[in-house]
């Protein structure tokens, strides 16, 4: 019942075609039979028109000469035809008697069907059937003059006839206009129906292709068309999709495993001790001791590793920040001035810097990056905020070891922990970078290291646009 509701019977929508070839075909030769009917309309009426009104102005010129020639002298023998389309008679209107004839109308009776009225000089006819033996059935316009005082007397008509062509008659050239149409509309039909599954082919092939495709073969890609059209642009727009979609899958899975990979760890060193310990049958109290200060560090090792991985996954989801205009001088001031050491942390910001950002993560971004300059620098730390080729820099440098050329990309990766960084800190999840850098990215800023020339250590430089009201 509900489907009905939802659904409703409609007559017409079962009739309409289904496929974009069969409609846009359909609206075509429906648009194209009406603008065939309106001009076949009047191609008729104008082809009519036109000539019967040519046949009738000669016919009236034959019927003047005629007339003409009649005011004087008699004709001996059959009128002669001026030209091959003309038929002759001279006639007395009174008695339907036929004076005179051209050879075509000979032994005939009178063509008009009308008699002039009192006063009437001229009378048109459009005559049909008039010669018995014509099985055609052949129609003449017909013009007479009346002519008082002939040679012949009065009350007599000089008449002419033009034989009307047989595609005027019996409605011969509505019949064969109605043909022509109907097969330059069939014609036309066709040949959009055949354009268009030409123009719809692509899209058949890219439907096919994108069935083929699942979440375990995203590596195939849609054909592209030869075409630089519209449908080309749908196959390249839907490819860079699949490229991206192919990224963020494999990306997760990779995520998936190492983070299954990094919580084993803990969890199994955690199982470990507790089983030790179950299997001890006579514990002391600084075994015990022991025991709850491992299962300690590495409860709080999952921790970081839980909290770092809530964390990616909501920049993942790339759920829109907010943002506000902040002075990054003032927040690095607010937020290291008083960090204790050891490492001893110096802050040079001497003038405001400003962008636009979501302040809460981007102090994410600087604490990670002081916490991971005071595991690894002997002494010193410099926070460097400063304005550079239009953007917002800031730039921390340490004293330590430095960070190898051939791992200064490797140490954004998820999870990846150089040798040192395990020594100094066994309880980091190796996600603390990788987050920064996705925070710059999502900001439309970069995260780089590199070698402090003026500490001799590592170097991480944060960039981040700088917004056109830039205070001075």
């Amino acid at each position: 019942m509900a489907d009905r509701y939802e659904r409703p019977w409609r007559p017409w929508g079962a009739l309409r075609p289904r496929s974009i070839r069969a409609r846009v075909t359909l609206g075509a030769v429906v648009i194209l039979s009406l603008v065939i009917c309106i001009l076949l309309s009047a191609s008729i009426l104008l082809i009519r028109e036109v000539t019967l009104n040519e046949l009738r102005d000669r016919a009236a010129e034959g019927a003047r000469h005629v007339a003409d020639h009649i005011m004087t002298e008699r004709y001996d023998g059959p009128i002669p035809a001026s030209e091959p389309i003309l038929r002759f008679q001279v006639i007395d209107w009174e008695t339907d008697e036929v004076l005179a004839s051209s050879v075509a109308l000979s032994g005939l009776p009178p063509l008009n069907e009308h008699d002039p009225d009192p006063g009437d000089f001229r009378v048109d006819d459009y005559v049909c059937d008039v010669i018995p033996e014509d099985p055609t059935g052949d129609c003449f316009q017909v013009v007479a003059y009346v002519v008082d005082g002939s040679a012949y007397g009065d009350n007599v008509m000089a008449l002419a006839a033009t034989r009307t062509p047989l595609i005027l008659g019996d409605r011969v050239l509505e019949l064969v206009l109605l043909g022509a149409s109907a097969l330059l509309i069939f014609g036309s039909g066709f040949v959009i129906w055949y354009g268009v599954g030409r123009a719809l082919r692509p899209v058949s092939l890219i439907s096919d292709e994108m069935e083929l495709i699942s979440v375990g073969d995203l590596h195939r890609r849609l054909p592209l068309p030869k075409s630089d059209d519209e449908i080309a642009h749908l196959a390249r727009t839907a490819n860079s999709s699949l490229a991206r979609l192919e990224e963020a899958v494999t990306r997760q899975r990779r995520f998936v495993s190492d983070a299954s990979h990094e919580l084993r760890n803990p969890i199994a060193g955690m199982r470990t001790k507790l089983e030790v310990e179950l299997s001890d049958p006579d514990p002391d109290q600084r075994a015990r001791e022991r025991l709850l200060t491992g299962l300690l560090s590495d409860t709080e090792r999952l921790e970081n590793i839980v909290g770092d991985l809530l964390e990616m996954a909501r920049l993942d989801t790339d759920l829109e920040m907010a943002h506000e205009r902040i002075d990054l001088s003032e927040t690095v001031r607010q937020e290291f001035s008083d960090q204790p050491g050891p490492p001893q942390l110096y802050v040079h910001a001497s003038e405001p810097v400003y962008a636009r950002v979501n302040r809460l993560r981007v102090v994410r971004v600087l604490t990670n990056l002081v916490a991971n300059a005071a595991r690894h620098a002997n002494s010193r730390i410099d926070v460097i905020v400063q304005h550079h080729e239009g953007a917002a820099v800031v730039e921390v440098h340490d004293d330590g070891s430095g960070i190898p050329v051939k791992d200064r990309e490797r140490v954004f990766e998820r999870f990846a922990r150089l040798s040192e960084s395990k020594e100094r800190d066994p309880g980091g999840s190796g996600l603390g970078l990788a987050i920064s850098r996705e925070i710059a990215r999502a900001h439309g800023g970069t995260l780089t290291a590199g070698h402090s020339d003026l500490l001799g250590g590592a170097l991480f430089t944060l960039r981040l646009p700088d917004p056109p009201e830039r205070s001075k």
